[in-house]
């Protein structure tokens, strides 16, 4: 006799509804897009803020744009130029998470502040933020409609501002999308609508809103000699370009086309 294997049930949330259940797990579930993107941006952040030295005066607010469980916000904390941290996200449990992961990496901690924040929504909770310096934004463009994201990026920035950027790679997002495995349920739990922006459309919608590149846009893939850096999940990826990421900046009103679209 054969044996047989129980596929996983596959249940579709919104997306808040999901990265509210995977809050309890994000940090701890092995994602290894999430651990290639830790690594990227250990030079993509001070390639952000050599940039940002030169294009706008100090002290600057900084904005974590989808800052999930604060993986990145911690890493602003230690920047003495940056006073004042906005943490957003569509997730109200995420926050929760980051709050903890903040308090506990400094204390008290009053140039943060946390607020859910929908890009997609007609109204938010609270307004967001406004003329901010820089906007940090890693593996969230996924989710949204590229139109919606840079009228919300631009909407936050001044003139000048830079938009550092990551996301799932296109030739990943063709065949797969942002989720996890539920520990209590077994089941495979998928985040709401998935979008696989290529890195050329990400570029050229970035341009109808009044952005320049700033830092060039890098891809990564998974090779035989680097999935096990990112652990066995990787393995399966091997061949296939997973990430992109790279810094824009805020140079001219734009707008208008995408508007119009």
């Amino acid at each position: 006799m054969g044996t047989s294997t129980t596929t996983p049930a596959v249940r579709y949330l919104d997306t808040a509804s999901a990265y509210d259940l995977w809050s309890a797990v994000y940090d701890t579930d092995n994602n290894f897009l999430q651990a290639l993107d830790t690594l990227e941006m250990q030079s993509l952040l001070p390639q952000l803020f050599s940039n940002l030295t030169s294009t706008l005066p100090k002290p600057w607010k900084v904005v974590d744009l989808g800052c999930g469980t604060g993986r990145n916000t911690t890493h602003l904390l230690s920047i003495p130029e940056v006073k004042e941290i906005i943490a957003l996200d569509l997730s109200s449990k995420m926050l929760d998470v980051a709050r903890k992961r903040i308090a506990s990496a400094s204390g008290d901690t009053p140039k943060v502040t946390f607020q859910v924040y929908d890009l997609m929504a007609s109204s938010n909770p609270s307004p967001p933020p406004q003329d901010a310096d820089a906007i940090i934004s890693t593996l969230v463009l996924e989710h949204v409609p590229l139109k919606e994201y840079f009228a919300a990026a631009k909407g936050m920035l001044k003139p000048g501002g830079l938009l550092l950027l990551t996301n799932m790679h296109s030739a990943m997002g063709q065949i797969s999308q942002a989720g996890f495995v539920d520990p209590v349920t077994g089941e495979k739990i998928k985040a709401g609508r998935s979008y696989a922006h290529t890195l050329g459309e990400v570029v050229e919608e970035a341009r109808v809103w009044g952005f320049e590149v700033a830092v060039r846009f890098e891809e990564r893939g998974v090779t035989e000699e680097n999935w096990a850096r990112f652990g066995e999940r990787a393995r399966k990826w091997v061949g296939v370009d997973v990430w992109f990421g790279g810094v824009l900046r805020l140079v001219g009103d734009g707008g208008k086309k995408g508007e119009a679209a």
